[in-house]
C-alpha cells in the first residue's frame, strides 16, 4: 500500500487494506522494526478525532537502482518504496560501443553501492532494444549486438531488464495516464518506435518476451529500409530518421534530440515534414486499435511531441484508419504523464515488484 500510495495516511491504509486499528497498529510496529517503513505526523485533516500518521519509506530502508539506457545517455537512479529517487548518476553514450556503455554504467552502479552499502537490493534496466532470457540486449538502432546486460551488475540478487517502451507502458498503467484502463495500449517514438498493451495491469511480454515490437509492423513506406533489415517499418516513417529522410538531411547523429528541433520548429519545411510524420503516426495507431481493441492509447518519447505539434493531423488519420462503428466514440489518444521518465520508472517498479515477494 504505502509503495502504490507513498504518504498514505495509517488511517486510510487501514481503511484500504480492510483492517482494524489493533491490527494496524500491529502491522506498522513489524514493518517498522524490519525498517520498511516509518511514519510523520500527517497533514491536519479539518475533521475531530485522533491525529493520524503518514506512512513513508523508513530511511535506512532497501532501495533499487534503476537504470535506463537511451540512444542518447544513460542514467542510474537509486529508488526507495514509493518510487522517489535519492540519488541520479548520468552520462552521454558518445560514441562508446554496447559493451563499454555497459562497463560504464556497472562502474556507476559499483559506486552507488558502495554508498548505500547493501540497501540496495536489486536493479532494473530499461533498454532500447530487445533482451533475451538469458539477458543479452540486441538493438538494431544502435547496431549493438549480444551485449551482455548481467555484468552491470553480476550476480544480483534482484536483476530484471526490459525493452524501454514495454517497462514506460507498465509505468504508465502504474503511475500515469492510464491509470484504471482495462487494456491500454503504449507507444513510444524514439529512434524508431514500439510499445505494450497493458490488460488490467499486466503487460503481454509474449512467447519470447519480446511482444511490442510495433514499428516493425509494415505501414511505412515499403522502399525504405529499417535498420531490423526489413522493408517498411513503421518507426522508419515517425521518427528522427523519418524526419531527415523527408527534409534531405543526412542521417542525424543524435535522432532524438533532432527530431525535437524539428518539430518545435515553425518553418514551412520542418512543419510538413511533421505533419507529415504525425498523419503516419495516426495511421498506424489506427491500425493497431482495430486489432487490439484497446480503451485508450498513451503516446511517450517523439509520439508526445508529434501530437502537440500536429493534433489535428494525427486525429484524422487515426479517424479514417478507424472501422466505422469505432468513429464515434474512438479509444482517446493521450500524452503520456511519465514522460521521458517513463521507461526508468517502469524499470524501477518491474524490480521493485520483484523485491517486495522477498521483504515480508
Amino acid at each position: 500500500m504505502i509503495h502504490a500510495r507513498p504518504g498514505v495516511t495509517r488511517a486510510d491504509a487501514a481503511r484500504l487494506i480492510g483492517v482494524g486499528t489493533g491490527a494496524t497498529t500491529e502491522l506498522v510496529g513489524r514493518l517498522g522494526h524490519a525498517e520498511l517503513l516509518a511514519e510523520t505526523p500527517a497533514a491536519p485533516s479539518g475533521s475531530r478525532g485522533r491525529p493520524t500518521t503518514a506512512l513513508i519509506p523508513h530511511p535506512r530502508g532497501p532501495l533499487i537502482a534503476a537504470t535506463s539506457i537511451t540512444h542518447e545517455q544513460w542514467r542510474v537512479d537509486v529508488v526507495e518504496l514509493g518510487g522517489a529517487a535519492l540519488a541520479t548518476v548520468r552520462e552521454d553514450l558518445g560514441d562508446r560501443t554496447g559493451d563499454e556503455v555497459v562497463a560504464a554504467v556497472g562502474a556507476a552502479v559499483s559506486r552507488l553501492r558502495t554508498e548505500y552499502g547493501d540497501r540496495i537490493r536489486g536493479i532494473g534496466i530499461a533498454v532500447p532494444g530487445t533482451v533475451s532470457r538469458d539477458l543479452m540486449l540486441d538493438a538494431s538502432n544502435l547496431n549493438w549486438r549480444n551485449v551482455d546486460l548481467a555484468a552491470i551488475w553480476p550476480k544480483a540478487g534482484i536483476f530484471v531488464a526490459g525493452n524501454d517502451a514495454t517497462l514506460a507502458a507498465s509505468a504508465e498503467s502504474h503511475r500515469g495516464a492510464a491509470v484504471g484502463a482495462s487494456v491500454a495500449l503504449h507507444l513510444r517514438v524514439e529512434a524508431g518506435l514500439g510499445g505494450a498493451v497493458v490488460d488490467g495491469g499486466r503487460v503481454l511480454v509474449g512467447a519470447l518476451g519480446a511482444a511490442g515490437e510495433f514499428g516493425h509492423m509494415p505501414f511505412g513506406d515499403p522502399t525504405v529500409e529499417c535498420p531490423c533489415g526489413a522493408y517498411g517499418c513503421w518507426g522508419t516513417a515517425v521518427d528522427g530518421s523519418a524526419l531527415a529522410r523527408l527534409l534531405g538531411h543526412h542521417q542525424p547523429r543524435d535522432p532524438i534530440s533532432y527530431a525535437r528541433r524539428i518539430i518545435a520548429s515553425t518553418d514551412p519545411a520542418p512543419a510538413a515534414a511533421t505533419a507529415t510524420a504525425a498523419t503516419a503516426l495516426g495511421r498506424g495507431i489506427a491500425g493497431l486499435v482495430n486489432g487490439l481493441d484497446p480503451d485508450l492509447v498513451t503516446l511517450g518519447g517523439l509520439g508526445t511531441d508529434l501530437l502537440a505539434a500536429a493534433p489535428a493531423h494525427i486525429d484524422q488519420a487515426y479517424r479514417a484508419g478507424l472501422m466505422g462503428f469505432r468513429r464515434e466514440n474512438p479509444p482517446p489518444i493521450l500524452p503520456s504523464t511519465l514522460g521521458d521518465d517513463g521507461p526508468l520508472a517502469g524499470a524501477a517498479e518491474e524490480a521493485w515488484t520483484a523485491l517486495l515477494t522477498t521483504l515480508v
